[in-house]
């Protein structure tokens, strides 16, 4: 489907078209060459997949809203900007994967050059006409990155929000760099007494993904139970979700579903994503047996991506997004993501708006912070 509004001539480097994809179907039939193209696109992550993406479309997509701009060099996909159009609170492309994917990004042919980001750049320019470009949660070093440097008209970045990383080492240099004697005593007494609860974890065969899925989100549900937790982690949607999506991953390579037995019994299913530059661990279920028996659900976890984590090329545990205090104990490198904001001369206001309502948001939850701060000494002091 080709754009309804094309770029103006000239603005494509030779060679090069640009067409825009609003169908489910068509996105469908992309997936080989969305796939040749995720695999020469080295910052992409497994939230970037086809798989992923498409899976996320089909639950949580608005029909009419899907738009993918594509960039294509002799008819080779070069480049793809995965979006949805939304209305509120102004009009902007917002990328695929929403509020359950940890990175959002572009993808961008590496061996291409300049000329694949100039290509999506036009592309993405006559797709964007009255709407913002808010592309959120992008980590440092994604290919959004260079579409941004090469982007021409009004634009912005913000922080988004932290992630936690760790270097891709063994969990025994892991353990070594805990700041305190204490800690890393603690750990290595988990460690043991893991095996001495004999709970061993196996990756689980691409036939045996959706059962294993299903079990996790079982357990999820059931050590959660009469605690806060993520909602949508409950509803069919993401359920549904979970299971169309990372059964394919597990057979491309882009994911590993890990069960944990304990005395033949499943008593932990662990999802872990991997992108060609980190590991990271997604979501996990964990029987409450587990903790009745003082095993420490995270060291377990912990333990198992960081053998994930030790591949070629490969130079980071992603902790993922989250501040959450007991990450804090691993040491890791706080590693922000960037909202990045595209506008063209007639979208400016949109541009101007959007950094003026984040920038109110930063103030309210500052305040609330410092609030919640002070209350704490007062209550502390009585």
């Amino acid at each position: 489907m080709r754009h309804r509004r094309p770029p103006r001539p000239g603005t494509l480097p030779p060679g090069h078209t640009v067409e825009l994809v609003t169908d489910e179907g068509a996105f469908a039939e992309l997936a080989p060459q969305w796939r040749r193209l995720y695999g020469r696109c080295a910052a992409a992550t497994p939230f970037q997949s086809h798989a992923w993406l498409l899976s996320w479309w089909r639950s949580y997509g608005s029909a009419g809203r899907l738009r993918l701009v594509l960039a294509r060099e002799g008819g080779e996909l070069v480049g793809a900007a995965p979006l949805t159009l939304v209305r509120r609170p102004v009009p902007a492309l917002v990328p695929l994967g929403g509020a359950i994917s940890d990175y959002g990004d572009v993808l961008l042919d590496d061996e291409r050059g300049p000329d694949a980001v100039a290509a999506l750049a036009a592309g993405l320019a006559a797709v964007a006409r009255t709407a913002l470009v808010d592309l959120r949660e992008v980590r440092p070093g994604a290919a959004a990155e260079r579409l941004y440097a090469h982007w021409h008209g009004p634009r912005h970045r913000l922080a988004d929000s932290l992630c936690l990383e760790l270097p891709a080492l063994p969990m025994d240099e892991l353990v070594a760099r805990l700041p305190s004697a204490k800690a890393r005593q603690r750990v290595r007494a988990q460690l043991r007494r893991l095996d001495a609860l004999g709970v061993k974890g196996r990756p689980v065969l691409p036939d045996e993904t959706e059962a294993a899925l299903r079990r996790l989100l079982d357990l999820h549900r059931l050590q959660w139970r009469g605690r806060k937790v993520t909602g949508e982690h409950l509803r069919t949607r993401f359920r549904e979700h979970l299971v169309r999506a990372v059964g394919p991953m597990v057979r491309s390579g882009d994911a590993v579903v890990t069960e944990f037995r304990m005395a033949d019994e499943v008593v932990a299913v662990d999802v872990t994503l991997l992108a060609h530059r980190l590991a990271g661990g997604y979501l996990y279920g964990a029987h409450p047996r587990l903790r009745e028996r003082k095993a420490d659900v995270a060291v377990m976890l912990l333990d198992t991506c960081a053998e994930y984590a030790r591949a070629p090329g490969r130079d980071a545990l992603s902790l993922l997004r989250g501040n959450e205090p007991y990450k804090h104990h691993w040491r890791p490198e706080p590693v922000p993501n960037q909202r990045l904001l595209l506008a063209r001369r007639r979208t400016a206001p949109l541009l101007a708006a959007t950094v003026a309502d984040a920038a109110a948001r930063r103030r309210v939850k500052e305040l609330l912070r410092r609030r919640a701060e002070r209350k704490g000494s007062a209550g502390g002091g009585t």
